[in-house]
């Protein structure tokens, strides 16, 4: 799609600024070049629970996007929505192995970077009743095996970046803020950086952590 139609685009992405999952939808859409209108949903109020709001996801969380009326929640469905309609194939690959690679850190992201890194920070954000010890260690052997990996790759699926690494950037990003160091991760901090050099990379704000 080019420039100019992408002009004529009108997403709206439901949105809480603290979310990394809300954060993927962002970034991905940053990443594409797409205009978006945001528009934050009061989680700590309940504005999620609204017959309004469980009409668009009846699962209650953000983000969701309309796209001119279409409606698509959750965000790594969000993230293949928009590379499929709006990006080309490299940040989504449709051949068997490039395809398997990516959806297998899109289950990485789904899986252990949501118990660990992601509820890490859930404790310290935002209070969570959460095993803190747990979270971290989980975190922390994640970490190991990416640092690894991302000694040989520059980006977690391909030799370009996917909508793999957009799905576990944030909370990786984020992990110091549930108390989880990323000192000792040199691979992963400098893939990191890449992905934060890439044009049209949004960040996500930074939290106030508290220590547990």
């Amino acid at each position: 799609m080019t420039n100019s139609n992408k002009e004529n685009v009108q997403l709206v992405i439901y949105d809480f600024e603290k979310s990394g999952h809300a954060h993927r939808a962002r970034l991905m859409a940053g990443l594409l070049g797409l205009p978006v209108v945001l528009k934050n949903i009061d989680l700590l109020a309940g504005e999620q629970k609204t017959d309004a709001f469980l009409k668009l996801n009846p699962f209650g969380q953000v983000p969701i996007l309309d796209d001119s009326g279409e409606i698509v929640w959750d965000s790594t469905a969000i993230l293949v929505y928009l590379a499929k309609k709006y990006g080309d194939e490299s940040w989504l690959p449709t051949d068997p192995i490039g395809a398997a690679k990516v959806q297998r850190f899109l289950s990485i992201a789904s899986g252990e970077v949501f118990r660990g890194p992601c509820s890490a920070r859930l404790i310290t954000v935002f209070g969570a009743p959460l095993d803190a010890d747990a979270c971290k260690t989980t975190a922390h052997n994640l970490f190991n095996i990416l640092d690894k990996h991302l000694a040989e790759h520059d980006y977690l699926a391909a030799s370009h970046r996917t909508i793999a690494d957009v799905a576990c950037y944030s909370y990786i990003a984020h992990a110091p803020e549930g108390n989880v160091s990323l000192t000792k991760y040199k691979n992963i901090n400098a893939w990191l950086k890449r992905i934060e050099s890439l044009p049209g990379f949004i960040a996500m704000p930074k939290t106030e952590m508290t220590t547990v």
